[in-house]
């Protein structure tokens, strides 16, 4: 692959990964071959002093993004200006190394192309400088300058103004702009080498992509029509496994991406390296190239490197173009001091992956005529027979195979397929255009019949999501190529199955079911948002609070919205959730600035999600009381009991539990008082215990006044095990005599406390 143009720039943060997408520029050819040697012309110009005068600030050289220093063999845009109400007739540019007379060629650094040659050519006398095609007023001009080869050292790029007589020339200042070599960024293949990584443990990062190719940052040759990012491909890997390099052979995977905007090959090499790679890199296409931050997100993805895997590399499409693309290559996030990477900014580089021809956008279309009859009939005879409105003297070559669609989801997206014009015979009749585009959605949204896809084999099962207990585990595969229809595939992609890790489970630890299905995207078209949830199944023994996520948000883009420009104020904080606990809602709006008169704006103007508090207090619960029970004495000051049960416990900080048993005092009637009162009592009481013991040993009866009862029953189980609980027993009636009175011969019942000693 080789460098094709100037670079963008990429932001790593260690968690938060981002990288800016280059500012695309118009490709030129080459320029000619000096045309000799400068015969000491190019020196005189910068000696000139007649009519020489100190620079003004009214114009300026810039260098397209203002960089302090150049890649080597880099291409910029050189931009000279005048502020209005100025202006210049004439002009000269020219680039020297630093310290250097201008009277040799070596002392020239690098190379101008010419963009528009009604305005710059290069100068007759002084082929190195690029000045005026005719003089006339202009208040810019605008030229590319490819960047010397490395070890040039320093660079200045010198300007001159001519208006009327007067010779504006700066060696300091707008008129003068210096650059110094930059250490290059990637080298060589060979050059750059591979540390092995001494960090410790696994960092995260995000890479996001912004591509800022727009037809205001490079309206030569913009197309209008189908300008697009094409979906990502990347990976983590180890220094054993090479996705792509500067100045390598490009594989059928790249090849792909880099023709035709594709992943799903290069998808698939990366998949076949097994453990040289740890996370597969993948984000949308982004239709059209540009939109403003606050209309669409900039894509994003997040993925990990360790110490055998640290190196990362990406790469994607700009489109249409014939085979032009930007990316990463081997980015090595493992720091000397046996750390990880915290911030890296660097500059992409726009590259040409040599599997296609072509010096614009749309690929080479150059008014070709074939060399005899023979060659036109011999390309007809290739071409795919298709009813469309092709004048015959417009010959192409066949399509190529649709591109994968920009929709991952089941949202209406686009697919393209290109050709290139062979053959333009009649200049005179224009030929149609050269890209081709149709609806289409993303995998698994069709009826259509699945068998016609080919899958690939299922990746392993993911690490069980639970770390002890019960848990979710999931796996994937892809699509390796799909119908040649067009169709969209309907077989899954993923599978879930439970899991459970046979392990001590901690206090603290909770179980949490599986994720919800994802809820609509809030938006109908443009960017939106889309959650799902999930529920606490089991919280934490200890009573903490489950620190599993239960709620999840992500980005939903949409097809493009086909509105009017909304002008819209930032949005504003986000409020306070709806509850003070448990689950609720937050809000946040923002203001529409656009006049009403320019029609209505669909962008919504207030956002609402979910908000989770720390849970609610849960009280404790109690059953009613019991009935009073009998009195324990037969004569006598005696005691009652009366019981209730705990229906549910106190959770999270909720009131404690009351008593659960109740006593008072009881009175039936005095006893006779005297020793022979107390010989009487104690009678009474031998034989009671007596007939108690007897009945405990047979099945013999019982004798109540008028019935005869069967023995007591054993005592039922305590209800609680601590905290004061109830037991029972019961004695019914077998027999009643006929002489017997109904209120004298009931069934009898005794409860007593049990287990009151404290939890």
């Amino acid at each position: 692959m080789t460098a094709a143009g100037p670079h963008p720039r990429v932001l790593l943060l260690l968690c938060l990964f981002s990288s800016a997408a280059c500012n695309m520029f118009a490709f030129t050819e080459e320029p000619s071959e000096r045309a000799g040697k400068a015969d000491g012309y190019c020196s005189r110009i910068l000696r000139a002093q007649s009519n020489r005068k100190d620079g003004n600030s009214e114009f300026r050289l810039r260098v397209e993004g203002d960089p302090e220093s150049y890649h080597p063999g880099s291409t910029y845009r050189v931009t000279l200006s005048a502020t209005s109400p100025s202006y210049f007739r004439g002009f000269t540019v020219i680039a020297l190394r630093e310290g250097a007379e201008g009277d040799k060629d070596e002392d020239y650094a690098g190379n101008f192309q010419i963009i528009d040659e009604e305005e710059t050519q290069f100068m007759t006398n002084c082929p190195p400088a690029v000045t005026e095609s005719t003089p006339r007023r202009r208040t810019t001009i605008q030229v590319f300058w490819t960047a010397p080869p490395s070890g040039s050292g320093c660079v200045v790029l010198k300007a001159s103004i001519v208006q009327k007589r007067i010779i504006y020339f700066q060696d300091e200042g707008s008129l003068t702009k210096r650059m110094c070599e930059k250490e290059s960024l990637y080298g060589d293949a060979t050059d750059k080498p591979l540390l092995d990584c001494c960090a410790c443990g696994t960092a995260k990062y995000r890479v996001t992509f912004y591509g800022n190719w727009s037809e205001k940052t490079h309206p030569k040759d913009y197309p209008r029509r189908a300008n697009h990012w094409s979906a990502i491909i990347g990976s983590s890997h180890s220094k054993n496994y090479v996705l792509w390099e500067y100045g390598g052979f490009s594989s059928e995977g790249v090849k792909q991406v880099a023709e035709l905007g594709s992943p799903v090959k290069m998808e698939e090499e990366i998949r076949q390296k097994g453990d040289d790679v740890l996370t597969v890199i993948k984000m949308k296409a982004q239709w059209p190239a540009w939109q403003p931050l606050n209309v669409r997100a900039a894509p994003s993805a997040e993925f990990s490197v360790d110490r055998s895997r640290h190196l990362m590399s990406f790469l994607t499409m700009l489109g249409p173009s014939p085979d032009w693309n930007v990316g990463l290559s081997a980015e090595d996030l493992c720091t000397k001091e046996c750390g990880w990477a915290q911030k890296v900014v660097q500059d992409l580089i726009p590259w040409d992956a040599g599997t296609d021809s072509g010096f614009t956008y749309e690929g080479e279309q150059c008014n070709i005529v074939p060399d005899n009859v023979d060659d036109i009939v011999a390309d007809i005879a290739q071409e795919e027979k298709e009813e469309d409105d092709t004048p015959e003297t417009c010959i192409y070559s066949n399509w190529s195979p649709w591109s994968v669609c920009s929709s991952a989801t089941c949202e209406k997206g686009k697919r393209m397929r290109q050709r290139m014009l062979k053959a333009q015979l009649d200049l005179s009749v224009p030929c149609p255009h050269t890209q081709d585009f149709e609806p289409c959605m993303g995998p698994g949204c069709s009826d259509e019949d699945a068998s016609t896809c080919m899958m690939s084999e299922w990746i392993n099962w993911s690490p069980c999501s639970m770390s002890c207990g019960a848990g979710i585990r999931s796996r994937e595969r892809y699509v390796k190529q799909f119908p040649d229809d067009g169709s969209i595939c309907t077989l899954p992609t993923e599978e879930t199955e439970n899991c459970v890790i046979n392990e001590e489970c901690s206090p603290s630890s909770c179980l949490v079911t599986e994720w919800g299905e994802w809820d609509v995207c809030s938006a109908t078209c443009g960017l939106g948002m889309k959650r799902r949830e999930r529920m606490v199944q089991m919280p934490p023994a200890d009573g903490s609070i489950c620190g599993a996520e239960v709620l999840e948000v992500e980005k939903c883009m949409m097809p493009e919205c086909h509105t009017i420009p909304c002008m819209l104020t930032p949005w504003s904080d986000w409020s306070d959730c709806s509850v003070t606990c448990g689950k609720g809602l937050r809000t946040r709006q923002r203001m529409l600035k656009s006049p009403v008169e320019l029609g209505e704006c669909t962008e919504e103007l207030e956002q609402v999600e979910k908000c989770m508090l720390p849970e609610c207090p849960i009280d404790c619960v109690m059953s009613e009381w019991t009935e009073w029970s009998e009195c324990n004495k037969s004569c006598g000051k005696g005691h009652t009991i009366r019981t209730r049960m705990v229906m549910l416990e106190p959770q999270f900080g909720g009131d404690p539990c009351p008593e659960t048993i109740q006593r008072k005092k009881c009175k039936i009637r005095k006893c006779n008082r005297g020793q022979g009162n107390s010989d009487e009592k104690k009678r009474r009481k031998e034989q009671r215990e007596k007939r108690r013991s007897k009945q405990g040993r047979t099945e013999g009866t019982s004798e109540h006044p008028g019935c005869r009862m069967r023995p007591w029953s054993s005592w039922t189980e305590c209800t609680k095990l601590c905290g004061g609980g109830i037991q029972e027993r019961l004695m019914t009636v077998k027999q009643r005599f006929k002489t017997a009175q109904l209120s004298s011969c009931k069934d009898r019942k005794e409860i007593r406390a049990c287990n009151v000693h404290p939890c």
